[in-house]
């Protein structure tokens, strides 16, 4: 009976580790995709990838945070294509994968930054009219994954950016951006993130800030 219940038990532990090994192989593929596509239908497809592997991982909150990533992608393209009349309809796409990741891991640094994120996508589409509506909202994220994660350099990338596009009699300005991508980059140094799936993105964007001359 004890070999019985030693086996069964072991049994159990191999499917456990196989399925993570699935759940990790699958996302390791995906997550490498997102800094390789160029098109919204490419992150479009994407997101709808990582939807479906979260409806699969019940418990695992990093695919819908990834299908969220992936639709803000999509709506910075967008952005610079200026199609800025098809930013609200992506951000509210980008909300609902937010809050589908929120209701498993709720306080989370992470999730609040593609909140600011998503916020911008907001302000975007027509800012003259929704700066002053969707700027609190945007800064009031930011604020919060600080509180949960100071030392998190995709923070200071978003706060980078943000000065470095403000200009000085608003209280921004390329100098000062180009200091926080700098910290960017120290913080990188010494960052840890809990899992290797967890978000990594941030360093390339203020490498590239820092390289423009």
């Amino acid at each position: 009976m004890k070999k019985l219940i030693l086996t069964i038990s072991l049994s159990l532990i191999g499917f456990t580790a196989f399925a993570q090994t699935a759940f990790e192989k699958a996302m390791t593929e995906k997550i490498a995709k997102v800094e390789d596509h160029k098109t919204p239908d490419e992150f479009t497809a994407l997101a709808n990838d990582f939807d479906r592997i979260g409806t699969k991982e019940a418990k695992e909150w990093l695919p819908y945070y990834y299908a969220a990533f992936a639709t803000i992608q999509k709506g910075r393209i967008l952005m610079q294509s200026g199609k800025t009349n098809e930013l609200d309809p992506v951000a509210a796409e980008a909300e609902k994968y937010i809050a589908k990741a929120e209701a498993i891991s709720p306080n989370n640094a992470e999730l609040y930054i593609l909140k600011k994120m998503t916020s911008g996508l907001r302000m975007m589409a027509d800012p003259m009219s929704r700066y002053m509506s969707e700027a609190p909202i945007a800064q009031q994220a930011l604020a919060k994954a600080q509180e949960l994660d100071p030392n998190n350099p995709r923070i200071t990338v978003l706060l980078a950016e943000d000065a470095y596009f403000t200009p000085e009699q608003f209280g921004g300005s390329k100098a000062k951006g180009t200091e926080l991508f700098k910290k960017t980059i120290e913080q990188f140094g010494t960052y840890k993130s809990k899992t290797s799936l967890d978000p990594k993105w941030g360093k390339a964007e203020a490498e590239y800030f820092l390289s423009q001359k």
